[in-house]
């Protein structure tokens, strides 16, 4: 996984960064003045209403890192069935948009040890989680960062358009 991600043998020009790799590379920034977003998901099936929300979050600073959930994270986080696209999938789609800076994958059913681990400067998610639901948020706060939560595109979800597709067939 680390380094410049290539898929049936095409570079993607993003990188997918173990850990380690993208904490060092998050001191780099920081000694740079700039400014870290991060948010984190599944990400299955990237639709218009991902790349409505990574847009919004990539201009809350000037880097953005996606934490990904591992197919093993999003199963017990979503169910049995998911996700539809297999991990390495996933980190490919995400790496090839050029809204995201950096792609990492996490295992853990929350992002709360690589949130605190990178310690952004901005953590962004969905407006339907209350402040209070936001991991990492008081960790995030406490450091002197800044908690936004974006409005999704409504009607625009994966479960939806599995949905969708389910009720054609």
């Amino acid at each position: 996984m680390a380094g410049i991600s290539t898929t049936k043998g095409v570079k993607t020009g993003k990188i997918i960064l173990e850990w380690s790799q993208l904490f060092e590379l998050r001191k780099k920034w920081k000694q740079r003045g700039l400014k870290v977003v991060f948010t984190n998901g599944v990400f299955d099936i990237l639709h218009p209403g991902h790349f409505d929300y990574l847009l919004r979050a990539r201009s809350r600073g000037d880097r953005l890192v996606v934490g990904l959930n591992s197919d093993a994270s999003a199963r017990r986080l979503k169910g049995e069935n998911r996700p539809i696209l297999k991990q390495d999938d996933r980190l490919f789609a995400l790496s090839c948009l050029r809204q995201v800076d950096v792609v990492t994958l996490f295992d853990e059913d929350t992002p709360l040890q690589l949130i605190t681990g990178l310690m952004p400067d901005v953590l962004v998610k969905g407006a339907e989680y209350r402040e209070d639901e936001i991991v990492g948020a008081a960790e995030v706060k406490a450091a002197g960062g800044e908690v936004i939560r974006e409005q999704m595109v409504k009607g625009l979800s994966t479960s939806s358009i599995i949905e969708t597709i389910k009720s054609k067939f």
